[in-house]
């Protein structure tokens, strides 16, 4: 309720229907003077937050506890006492992706290069005895001075992204072979062996700075593949329980933003339980991570059951045929975002 002194006029100032009483009847707009100063702004900005956080934090609560119980008080329309599942979607979502970009060293995870299983950080904390023994497996039994694996590791970076068997110096003898019809390649061979071409003269070869460019332009799509995959999931919903004609397809979409949004929060787990084994060195957080990802696939399960209310054998029949379809849909949008990291650099 806001503080501000009421209208003496009766018409809405939003729809100009009249007003009976505080509120209009039609479009619902207080009947307040427009006047307002910079601490009713103030005030009413705390207050907003301060009424979003307590719904957040207690529809969080029975979100995490107990599956399926949002999205059945949705569906028989028992909505005001709990947060909009698409807001708690966005905000999740952004809370998730703000905090695994900023922890998460992109280049490094998605490439990191090893030697006979040795990464180069591996190598660095050799003593001079592993190291000769190392080099010498590496190099067919001849052992190799700092300086020179140093330029063994430059040489062995330079390989090359290889799309293709043949490999190409520029695209002006890719176009003559395709001409003289040496090479007899489809749209989409020779729209990878262009790309293949302009990353090698881009990056000279690199193939450890191409791969990397790569991995961060996919990482940084993770938002879309999320976003694309939810209404999937809950078109595949849609076809597991085809036959109960009362849940629209609206019941499966916010069934899936629930899931969602416990997914977003396990992970969050999950990272802080990385970064506590980082900080402190106890392997002891790196194995809690284990119940909590065992604890995503329970909560699906208790949440099909407990929302759809079929047995239990047939719940874990479809749970089962859900993962099965999710894991394909997400390695085929995976492959599909791949192609257009690639073609983004």
């Amino acid at each position: 309720m806001s503080h501000l002194k009421e209208r003496s006029e009766k018409n809405c100032l939003n729809c100009n229907a009249v007003v009976h009483g505080k509120f209009c009847h039609v479009c619902g707009q207080e009947n307040l003077h427009p006047q307002e100063t910079t601490w009713h702004l103030i005030s009413h900005f705390f207050q907003d937050i301060t009424h979003f956080d307590g719904k957040f934090f207690s529809t969080l609560k029975y979100l995490l506890v107990k599956p399926g119980f949002l999205t059945s008080e949705y569906k028989y329309g028992r909505r005001a006492s709990y947060l909009n599942p698409i807001r708690m979607y966005l905000f999740t979502s952004a809370i998730f992706f703000l905090i695994f970009f900023s922890t998460t060293d992109v280049g490094d995870k998605i490439v990191n290069t090893t030697y006979h299983g040795k990464t180069e950080a591996e190598v660095e904390k050799m003593d001079s005895l592993e190291f000769r023994k190392f080099t010498a497996e590496l190099n067919d039994g001849k052992l190799m001075s700092k300086d020179q694996f140093m330029r063994y590791m430059d040489t062995s970076a330079k390989g090359g992204l290889h799309f293709s068997t043949d490999h190409y110096k520029s695209k002006t003898e890719y176009d003559s072979l395709l001409k003289i019809g040496k090479v007899h390649d489809g749209w989409f061979d020779r729209i990878l062996n262009y790309k293949e071409i302009e990353m090698r003269e881009k990056y000279h070869n690199n193939q450890k700075v191409i791969f990397k460019e790569i991995g961060n332009n996919l990482l940084h799509s993770f938002p879309q593949i999320f976003f694309i995959s939810l209404p999937i999931f809950a078109f595949i919903l849609r076809l597991l329980y085809f036959r109960r004609k009362n849940f629209y397809y609206t019941s499966h979409v916010i069934f899936s933003i629930h899931f969602y949004v416990l997914v977003f929060i396990m992970l969050l787990i999950v990272i802080g339980l990385n970064a506590a084994m980082d900080f402190s060195g106890w392997k002891f957080f790196g194995y809690l991570i284990i119940p909590v990802f065992l604890y995503i696939f329970y909560y699906q399960y208790k949440s099909l059951r407990n929302f759809y209310m079929q047995r239990r054998a047939k719940t874990i029949f479809k749970f089962l045929l859900l993962n099965i379809a999710v894991l394909f849909t997400i390695g085929l949008l995976m492959i599909v975002f791949m192609l257009f990291s690639i073609m983004k650099i």
